[in-house]
C-alpha cells in the first residue's frame, strides 16, 4: 500500500497553480482595461478641447473679418458725408461771385469752415 504524505499531490498542485494563474491573468486584464479606458477618455477630452479651441479661433477670425468689412464700408460713408474743404470754399466763392453772399457773409462762412 502506497501512502501519501500530508501533501496535495501532483494533480492538486497543478490545479492550484492553474487557479492562481487564471486569477492573476483576470486581474491583470481588468487593470489593463481600466488603464486603457482612462487613456481613451483623456484622448477624447484632449480632442474635444482642441476642437473647441479651433472653433474659437475660427470665430475670432470671422469676427475680425466682419469688423474689417464694416470699417471699410463706413469709411466711404464718412468721407462722402463731409465734402472736402476745398470744394466747400470753392462753392462759397461762387456764391459770393454770383452775388448771393456779401463780403461779410463770405468771411463769416469761410471762418466757420476753417475752424
Amino acid at each position: 500500500m502506497v501512502r501519501r504524505r500530508g501533501g496535495r499531490g501532483l494533480l492538486g498542485t497543478v490545479a492550484r497553480t492553474a487557479v492562481i494563474s487564471s486569477t492573476a491573468t483576470a486581474a491583470s486584464n481588468a487593470t489593463s482595461n481600466a488603464m486603457n479606458q482612462k487613456a481613451m477618455q483623456a484622448q477624447q477630452k484632449q480632442a474635444a478641447e482642441m476642437q473647441a479651441q479651433a472653433e474659437m479661433e475660427q470665430l475670432k477670425t470671422q469676427l475680425a473679418n466682419v469688423q474689417a468689412t464694416q470699417a471699410q464700408a463706413a469709411a466711404p460713408v464718412a468721407a462722402a458725408a463731409q465734402p472736402d474743404l476745398l470744394t466747400q470754399l470753392t462753392q462759397l466763392a461762387q456764391l459770393k461771385d454770383a452775388g448771393a453772399l456779401t463780403d461779410a457773409e463770405f468771411q463769416l462762412a469761410k471762418a466757420k469752415l476753417l475752424g
